[in-house]
């Protein structure tokens, strides 16, 4: 199992110079990805709070996302992650949100993404989307990789934003 504290340190440190704060919606990373950033000490300076958005009814409960927000988009997609990310940041105020959908496996998901597949999005002061196909089966493998992307993802946008 990777070292949680050693994929967020970097991230932490950022933040936590910078002032700025974080907030994250995460899907078929189960919760990693919250679990690495709150790994650190001191992070209630620079962690605002993260939901597991993993069915309609937790889109619809704890990130507001209704079926009208959903028109011509579905989930386990870059836009899917990119609205995931712009309301979990809006809720909580975070002057950073990273978003993750996808699936994680054995079997892919019902939108016809093989298991493997996953989407992140970032929305700050710099944005950016991306997908990754792993092509592997192995839900706990998949969940590690798709965290361990995810917080690339971030990392490498908080550093472009100077």
């Amino acid at each position: 199992m990777p070292d949680l504290s050693s994929m967020a340190a970097s991230i932490a440190e950022m933040l936590k110079a910078r002032g700025e704060t974080v907030a994250v919606c995460e899907s078929s990373c189960g919760g990693l990805i919250s679990a690495a950033l709150v790994s650190i000490p001191g992070a209630s300076n620079y962690f605002l709070g993260g939901a597991v958005s993993y069915t309609q009814a937790s889109r619809e409960g704890l990130i507001k996302i209704t079926d009208q927000d959903m028109e011509g988009m579905r989930a386990s997609t870059e836009p899917y992650a990119r609205l995931n990310a712009q309301r979990i940041r809006g809720h909580l105020g975070a002057t950073w949100a990273l978003s993750e959908t996808g699936a994680s496996g054995p079997t892919g998901n019902r939108y016809g993404d093989s298991a493997g597949h996953a989407c992140f999005a970032v929305v700050g002061p710099v944005e950016r989307s991306v997908t990754l196909e792993t092509g592997d089966a192995d839900r706990e493998g998949n969940m590690w990789v798709f965290t361990k992307a995810a917080l690339e993802l971030l990392e490498s946008c908080i550093k472009e934003s100077g």
